[in-house]
This record gives structure tokens, sequence and C-alpha cells, in this order.
């Protein structure tokens, strides 16, 4: 009796050691593909997150990708990096089509969420008590929304500012608050403007070349692009004339701003840049994009303005992330745990601080790391700033005739200065055909 109670003592004493190894080999932490480390292998969920950025964004990223990975054991995010925002795209629909997607890609298209290709997040979102829909910066989180429910995030924002010589103002004499309307911006653009034996030497204002520019001005004179029912395109308004024959006045008969175009690939972008950073021009209208490409000791940063009467409104866009349809439930729940680890208040506030974009959540302006760096930095402020008042992005439903419409016509105007009025209405005819055909296949 005593020997066969020693041998199952015996067998006890076994078990438990192998427990205890097979728990011990468990507990180490493994060095991932990300770069980051992952909680035990045997129980995360390991899924991959397909995007298409480089450089300073791609770095960004990877670390706050590692800070998930070292931060829980449940999931693993590895990244697979394309080459482009577009890349990414084509690449995802191959893998879709193969039925190989990732669980998560930074990619949006309102189309392939229709035809189930994206998850439907309404489910994931109400299932964790600390994600609050509110907190987001409205102008970028409801346009995440496709037929009433929301598939995508906004992982960051962009939007456009302006970009000005704070020291040629102030050997002026003039103010920075003079630039808070269209109005006033106009007037010390004629202040501004140098010409000598009628050639202009120094331009006030040079907005960049894009017809979202105009837009935003349109937008911010109570302009609208379609009617509330969806149904009318409404680029020919009244809004609309004032608003693009103020800026061909401005470029082509007061010669007070001009604009950079055509050449290869970025030129007019870094022409404008040039102009303003040597003393050509006063300031322009650019991307949040631009912050990391200027010098803030001489250049100062302002939201937009409205015109006299109306209030500010300019597009504020998001940068969005969704999560595949046909990831296993599983996958789908680990992909929405690190989308939401990107998008909370630290994290957005670090994504910001680090590339130039805008924070998605309100309570980033808190942030002690982003308190600190605006207080230092009070440039910084601006595209935040700007965001919680903003209008939506023009999710176009015509897959972007209605965009391409408006793109023609901004060039006929600004470039070829054609009267606002007969640009408009060639854009508005053309834009309503197409918006036509859309509602009638629905």
């Amino acid at each position: 009796m005593k020997n066969t109670k020693k041998w199952n003592n015996t067998i006890v004493v076994l078990i438990l050691t192998a427990l205890l190894a097979a728990c011990g080999s468990n507990s180490g932490k493994e060095t991932n593909s990300a770069g980051g480390t992952n909680g035990p292998a045997a129980k995360a969920v390991e899924i991959e997150f397909w995007h298409g950025l480089g450089g300073k964004l791609g770095e960004t990223m990877q670390s706050i990708m590692d800070d998930f990975n070292q931060s829980q054991s449940e999931v693993v995010v590895k990244a697979v990096i394309q080459g482009n925002y577009d890349e990414t795209k084509q690449k995802l629909q191959a893998a879709i089509a193969a039925g190989d997607p990732p669980a998560a890609a930074l990619v949006e298209d309102r189309d392939w969420a229709r035809k189930g290709y994206f998850a439907d997040l309404d489910g994931l979102i109400a299932g964790q008590a600390d994600f609050d829909p509110s907190d987001f910066v409205s102008s970028f989180y409801e346009p995440g929304k496709v037929d009433g429910k929301q598939y995508f995030l906004p992982l960051y924002g962009r939007t456009q500012l302006l970009y000005y010589r704070k020291d040629m103002l102030e050997k002026a004499g003039i103010s920075p608050d003079k630039l808070a309307t269209w109005e006033g911006l106009a007037e010390v653009a004629k202040q501004m403007t140098v010409k000598e034996n009628g050639e202009t030497k120094v331009y006030g204002w040079e907005p960049m070349w894009n017809h979202s520019n105009l837009i935003d001005a349109t937008l911010s004179r109570g302009g609208k692009i379609l009617s509330d029912d969806g149904t009318k395109v409404l680029i020919d308004s009244q809004e609309w004339i004032e608003t693009w024959d103020a800026f061909r006045k401005w470029i082509h008969e007061d010669k007070i701003m001009r604009i950079h175009f055509g050449g290869q690939g970025w030129e007019y972008w870094y022409k404008t840049i040039d102009d303003v950073m040597h003393g050509r021009a006063l300031g322009y209208t650019g991307s949040t994009g631009d912050i990391g490409d200027l010098d803030f000791s001489i250049i100062g940063a302002a939201p937009q303005p409205g015109w006299e009467g109306h209030e500010a409104k300019p597009e504020a866009a998001g940068v969005y992330a969704a999560i595949l349809g046909n990831a296993s439930p599983e996958k789908q729940a680990a992909a929405f745990k690190w989308l939401s680890f990107f998008t909370n208040t630290k994290n957005t506030a670090k994504w910001s601080i680090e590339t130039g974009y805008i924070a998605v959540r309100n309570s980033a302006a808190e942030d002690a790391a982003f308190v600190a760096y605006t207080k230092e930095n009070p440039h910084f402020a601006a595209p935040l700033k700007q965001a919680k008042t903003a209008s939506p992005y023009f999710a176009d439903p015509t897959n972007g005739k209605i965009n391409d419409a408006l793109k023609l016509a901004a060039d006929r105007v600004e470039i070829e200065n054609r009267p606002a009025a007969e640009a408009l209405k060639e854009a508005q005819q053309t834009a309503q055909k197409e918006l036509d055909k859309y509602l009638s296949k629905k």
C-alpha cells in the first residue's frame, strides 16, 4: 500500500512538473515580425494589418503597433506594407478575390462596403464598453457610415489650412487676425502684393492647385454640393458662383493671387511652397500634411476663414481603416481591439504630434503630451481646431464623377479665366446626369 501511494505521488509530481514546464515555455515573450513582442503564443490571435505608409508615417505606425503588441497578450498584429494607398487597395482586391484577405486594412471604398467586403462595426462598437464614438471628431467619424452603418474607423484626418509668413506681416504692421475672413484675406493680399512695371513680383496669396480649396471656400459661404434629399446637384447656385468668381478676379484681374499648376508629379506643390519660403508670396492654402515641411520659425498657421456673416466650414477628411467581412469573428474582434488602441486619446495625440496629421478624438486636445507640444508649437493647434467645426468630406455617390466635374470647372476658372457661372453650369449639368444614373440603379 505504501509503495502504491509513493507511486501515485510520483505521478502527481511528474504531471505538475510537466504542466509548469509547459506554462513556462509559453510565458516568455517572442519577437514578432512587426518588431514588437507577443504574449503567450498559444493564446494570441495573430492578424495582419495592411497599409501603404512609408517614411515617418510608416515608422510611427510601427511604433504604435509595437506598443499594442507589448500592452496585452490576446492579439498580435503584424504590418504588411504596400507601396501606397492605391496599391493597398489593388492588392486587397486581389486578396479578396482569392479568399485570403487580411483581417484589417487602411482602405475606404463605400461600394465595397455595400458588396459585403467589409464588416459592419456596430456590433463590435457596442460590445466594447470603453469605446466612445461621441469623442471622435464628428467630421471624421460620420463619413465612416454607409447606409446608416459604421463600416470605417478614421485613423487620422487632414484638412486645408492657411500658411503665412509671420515676419512679412509683422514688417507690414498687419495682424494675422485680418485673415479671419476671405474678404479680409483678400485685402491683406492686396496690401502685400508688390508690382514692378506692371509685373507682380510678390503675390499676396497662392491657393494650392486643387479644386478642394474652392470647395472649402464655397462651403464657408453656405453653399452645398447636393440637396438635402441627395437628388439635386447644387454646384451652380449663387454661393458657388460668387465664391469662384471672386478667386478668378483675384487671380486674373487684380493679380494679387496666383496658382502653380501642371508640371511633373508634385512640381506645382514645391513651387507654391518655395514662393512662400523665399518671400515671393505672403502665404498659401495647403494641407495639414505640409506641416512637416515648413519652417515655423517664420511660418504661421491658421484655420481657413469664412466669408463675412458666414461660419468657416471647410472640409475635413478622414483616412480610414476597415475590417474584412470574411475574416473569422475571432479575427474581427482582434482587429477591432487593434484599431481601438490606435485611435485612443493617447495614441491619436502621438500620431498627430509625430506626423502633423489631425487627431481623430476631441479629447486629444487635453492629452498632456499634446498640450505641451502645442504650447511650444502654437501652429499645431490649428488643424484640430478647424476639424471640430469643419464640414464632413463629400462622399461622392457617383464614384468620383461629381468631383471630376468640379475639378475640370476649377481649372477653367483658375487657369483659363472663364466666368464661374459658365464653368459651374457646365459642371452641374454633367454631374446631374451622373447622379441621375446612380439614383436610377438604386
